[in-house]
């Protein structure tokens, strides 16, 4: 089976300038980064890319900058989660435009649909483009728990389906997947405090929020995995543990944004709803990254 979103894949953070703009000049900064670190591909205006507080305009841009900052050197994949098919259909014909190789997508925003209805929203987004898809089970973002059954239905019957970003925090839901599907289909996992068990139960990459702050080692935590050198993964896992965890919060964005200015990268402000950490959590994160070893900036 050909492997389409392999290794770690960090979901970019979208910097904004003073202003409140999107800083295209920070994210290419970020971006060039990450892949002169080992990534093997990137995410763009996931959640980690603040998508929900971006106008469409902004979200073209953010993907634009992305795919011409990597080159061609790694695959992009774009964020397209939506309430409706035709909102979602608009974002992904933007990101094919752009030229994504990929996209992800959550079950309909703001509406808990069925087994039918959740499989025919797919399909119709998924048609739209011709780009593989990968699913993206999230049930505290979306309100929708996409069982293993239902991943590999949605997988047999939408051609495009060739992935799933798996971040329900069930570590057992990604061999159910695997042997669900015969091995057909590629389970990413999809939570910062779980690829250690994740890629011992066989997945093939990881969509990773603490990589935009430490693709280093989550590069090699993954290649600890996969050639079964479980001491040394347990070693750096620990390590990475405390500032990974953050990602399993309402604040992941605040959480690594402010961790990337910490480290020297392009961070920036957030935007509302979303506030500023507090002291309080702005210490807390101060400990995690001190755990890790990461060098603060001066």
């Amino acid at each position: 089976m050909p492997v389409r979103f392999p290794g770690v894949i960090p979901a970019v953070t979208t910097p904004f300038d003073a202003r409140g703009e999107v800083d295209a000049e920070g994210l290419a900064a970020n971006v060039d980064w990450l892949v002169e670190s080992g990534m093997e591909g990137l995410v763009a205006t996931g959640t980690m890319g603040e998508a929900g507080s971006l106008r469409p305009a902004e979200r073209r841009l953010v993907v634009e900058s992305v795919v011409r900052a990597a080159a061609g050197r790694v695959p992009v994949v774009a964020g397209v989660s939506s309430g409706t098919p035709a909102a979602a259909i608009d974002l992904a014909t933007d990101a094919a435009e752009a030229g994504v190789e990929g996209l992800m997508l959550l079950p309909p925003l703001g509406y808990r649909g069925d087994a039918r209805e959740v499989e025919a929203y797919y399909r119709d987004v998924a048609g739209a483009t011709g780009l593989p898809v990968m699913l993206y089970n999230n049930p505290e973002a979306s309100g929708v728990d996409l069982a293993p059954e239902l991943i590999v239905t949605i997988a047999e019957r939408v051609e495009a389906v060739v992935a799933v970003k798996e971040c329900s925090g069930d570590a057992r839901r990604i061999p159910a997947i695997i042997n669900a599907s015969g091995g057909e289909l590629e389970v990413l996992v999809g939570g910062d405090d779980w690829p250690l068990e994740g890629f011992c139960g066989g997945a093939t990459g990881w969509v990773s929020g603490v990589a935009v702050v430490a693709p280093r080692e989550c590069r090699s935590l993954y290649e600890h995995c996969r050639a079964g050198e479980l001491e040394e993964a347990r070693a750096l896992y620990a390590r990475l543990l405390p500032l990974a965890r953050f990602d399993m919060t309402p604040k992941l964005v605040q959480y690594f944004k402010a961790a990337q200015d910490a480290v020297g990268r392009v961070g920036g402000p957030v935007r509302p709803p979303r506030l500023e950490l507090t002291e309080a959590e702005r210490a807390e994160l101060a400990a995690a990254l001190a755990v890790l070893g990461a060098p603060v900036a001066s």
